[in-house]
């Protein structure tokens, strides 16, 4: 019973294959191909993971990538369907900004970034990404970026204010 409840939890997961490189290794013989499959998992409630993936055939190596993002999932602090607060990370030459967006806007992302947000269940949001257009570095600046972000609730319990001044102005709880 217990083995089949796991089964239903792993199947609510929303899992996506950003990017597949085939790499090359030159030996005796000539090049041996081996692929590398980057994904992203989500629960789309807050919790997103990334993995990384090699082997000899493709569905090999997005095997294992989903199952090293599933075991490096992370939760992001949300406000809503947004995140709380702006903030800009860095990965090697991808530098990712994340800004809040009032309710309605969307996901303005491209790529890698737009994986990532929808992944973690971040429905509104504005992004930008600049420097490398690595997709490798500009998903880990993502992940890095939301992992990053800060609670609003222990935001406002350590400054010693109310909620609503940690928040967005179009928040619910401002009311």
């Amino acid at each position: 019973m217990a083995k089949r409840e796991f089964e239903d939890a792993v199947e609510e997961l929303d899992e996506r294959v950003v990017h597949i490189a085939r790499t090359a290794k030159v030996v005796k013989g000539g090049r041996r191909f081996s692929f590398r499959a980057l994904v992203v998992v989500g629960d789309n409630k807050g919790s997103v993971g990334i993995g990384i993936g090699k082997a000899r055939e493709v569905p090999e190596a997005i095997r294992k990538a989903s199952e090293r993002a599933r075991r490096s999932m992370k939760k992001v602090a949300m406000i809503g369907t947004t995140v709380p607060h702006e903030v800009t990370a860095r990965e090697s030459g991808a530098q990712v900004f994340l800004k809040p967006a009032s309710p309605g806007t969307g996901v303005i992302a491209g790529g890698g970034v737009r994986a990532v947000v929808e992944a973690a269940g971040i429905r509104n949001i504005l992004t930008k990404s600049q420097g490398s257009a690595n997709i490798l570095n500009v998903v880990k600046a993502t992940m890095k970026g939301l992992i990053e972000m800060q609670d609003p609730v222990s935001v406002a319990n350590i400054r010693g204010v109310p909620l609503k001044r940690v928040q967005p102005f179009w928040s619910k709880d401002n009311d």
